[in-house]
């Protein structure tokens, strides 16, 4: 696939989310299914092969075998997404895609499976890590329970994984980490909870999306680490402060969303060295104290949202200065920076109650 686009809106995204139609009691009883299933196997994935099943290529048969898992690991198919996940021929079955592989042109390799908004209910089995050729897997908007397995690690080629919009538990899926040349990370809008363990600013992902989750323990101050372009932490339950590390993700960093994570303390002056930042949204949060002057040096910003927090004081009026607030709308245009019960008129260089 292409360079993914990252539009200037993205915050409009964090207002999605599917229709999950399963009763707490059905997500409990896959997630069941899938430890049980987990604990008869051991650590080895289980291949049963269908001896009248023939594929001469060993990709495709081991890809063969993880979709024929996966199949049968649906609690639910009401559109019948999977109903031609027959045959030999992985290559035709919906939502799957082939192409030649890399360092064998002669011999087709599946590439993608795309099963976005699918409407299966489920849960992911150990033997989806048999796809060692696949670069991208979209689960986004289904009904997915249980957790991601560990056996994704051997996902050797996977750039792009969305399993967003599902209803996904447990701790932060670790083994995500392991996988290699993974790129875009996307697990929003699911049930996963605890930590974020420092380790996931430390790769080389240029967009994450953990918004709408339960994440708690603070944002780890690894995050200056990050050479993404686009990280959406919003909706969880983080707590603690913004490090002061986020200034040394400048380099790459555009869009920064921390909407309602019940954030205290001071917004770190180091904040104003992202210059290259379009879209900063810490609102809905406990920050306190004065708005840091430093923020004028965020030439880049076209959204700024600094509103629902705490904080005191005049608006600075390099902040109401700034260059780049309200692109590509008239200039007469009246920008707000909300902050509290602070507003900024752009052009004014003023404070005003609002």
């Amino acid at each position: 696939m292409g360079t993914l686009p990252f539009p200037l809106l993205v915050v409009i995204a964090l207002l999605f989310s599917a229709t999950l139609a399963l009763t707490a009691e059905e997500a409990s009883a896959i997630a069941r299914r899938q430890l049980l299933t987990f604990e008869q196997h051991g650590d080895h994935i289980y291949i049963d092969i269908n001896i009248k099943i023939k594929i001469s290529n060993p990709r495709l048969l081991a890809a063969h075998t993880a979709l024929q898992a996966l199949k049968h690991a649906l609690y639910s198919d009401p559109g019948n997404f999977t109903g031609n996940w027959d045959g030999p021929d992985v290559c035709a079955y919906n939502g799957v895609f082939c192409v030649p592989a890399p360092d064998d042109p002669s011999a087709s390799v599946v590439a993608s499976v795309d099963m976005n908004g699918a409407d299966v209910a489920g849960h992911l089995p150990k033997e989806i890590g048999l796809m060692t050729d696949l670069a991208v897997l979209h689960l986004s908007s289904n009904r997915f329970c249980g957790i991601i397995p560990e056996e994704i690690k051997n996902m050797t080629q996977l750039y792009e994984f969305d399993a967003s919009n599902n209803l996904f538990a447990g701790p932060f899926p670790d083994a995500v980490l392991r996988v290699p040349k993974l790129s875009y990370l996307d697990i929003r809008f699911n049930d996963f909870d605890g930590p974020i363990p420092p380790e996931q600013f430390l790769k080389p992902f240029d967009a994450i999306f953990l918004n709408n989750n339960r994440f708690t323990a603070g944002i780890p101050d690894t995050i200056g680490k990050s050479k993404a372009s686009v990280i959406v932490l919003a909706n969880n339950e983080l707590g603690g402060c913004i490090p002061r590390t986020i200034g040394e993700a400048a380099a790459t960093l555009d869009q920064l969303i921390l909407i309602n994570n019940s954030l205290t303390g001071c917004l770190p002056m180091e904040a104003g060295l992202l210059s290259t930042t379009t879209v900063l949204d810490v609102s809905g949060n406990a920050l306190t104290g004065s708005i840091p002057q430093t923020l004028s040096g965020l030439s880049k910003v076209e959204q700024l949202d600094l509103s629902h927090n705490k904080f005191t004081g005049q608006v600075p009026k390099g902040v109401c200065e700034l260059p780049a607030l309200g692109a590509g709308e008239p200039v007469s245009l009246v920008q707000f920076l909300r902050a509290g019960r602070w507003r900024v008129q752009r052009g004014h260089g003023q404070g005003v109650r609002g």
